[in-house]
């Protein structure tokens, strides 16, 4: 006599494996992996030219710069980490996050880099304000303070949306953007400092980071 399967065991095989999805083995999906090393490459570029250019001063950062790349690295780790750690906070619809993950790290890419080419040579990843440096009040500067910011934090969300874990969404929204708090202080107190009321008039029009909210 020949044993048949239980229904839920074929059931079971039939399933396709977790690697097998939009999401990729056992983490993430190759089109995530690629947005993210595009984004990392970008950074590079960016570092390489203020290090080049000697636009690499760290003391006007006053540490910043170390934070916000620690918790925009940390929040990546650790929302791999969640994902493997606690599966039962996995997001449903797993294909339509990882889709969803890498349109809105692209946003924010692209975001980024149009903050940067708006800038021109004005932009540094280092702190730096030259005294007869204009305020800047057009492209994405027309609508938020830091829109190169505003892309980094979307780009943390879209990585946590593709990761597929809800903890690890709530870790890549919240992480960075701690992170980046003392970065804007210390930033806007230094372009006051230099730049005086024509920045503070700007300040007091334009927000930080979310148009029409803050």
């Amino acid at each position: 006599m020949i044993d048949q399967p239980e229904e839920g065991g074929a059931r079971a095989s039939l399933r396709p494996p977790r690697g097998t999805t939009l999401q990729g083995m056992p983490g993430l999906s190759t089109p995530l992996l690629v947005s993210i090393y595009c984004w990392f490459a970008w950074e590079g570029g960016l570092l390489v030219r203020d290090l080049v250019r000697r636009k690499g001063r760290l003391a006007p950062d006053r540490g910043t710069r170390v934070i916000v790349s620690l918790t925009l690295a940390g929040s990546i780790w650790i929302g791999i980490l969640l994902r493997s750690w606690i599966p039962a906070l996995d997001t449903p619809a797993p294909n339509a996050f990882a889709a969803a993950g890498v349109v809105v790290i692209w946003v924010g890419l692209a975001l980024r880099v149009w903050a940067v080419l708006t800038l021109g040579r004005s932009f540094s990843t280092f702190i730096q304000v030259d005294a007869d440096q204009a305020v800047v009040t057009r492209g994405p500067y027309r609508w938020v303070r830091h829109p190169s910011y505003t892309g980094l934090l979307l780009i943390a969300l879209g990585f946590g949306l593709g990761v597929g874990n809800w903890l690890s969404l709530a870790v890549c929204a919240v992480i960075p953007l701690v992170g980046l708090l003392p970065r804007i202080a210390v930033e806007e107190a230094e372009l006051a400092r230099v730049l005086g009321d024509q920045y503070r008039s700007y300040q007091e029009v334009t927000p930080r980071l979310v148009p029409g909210l803050w």
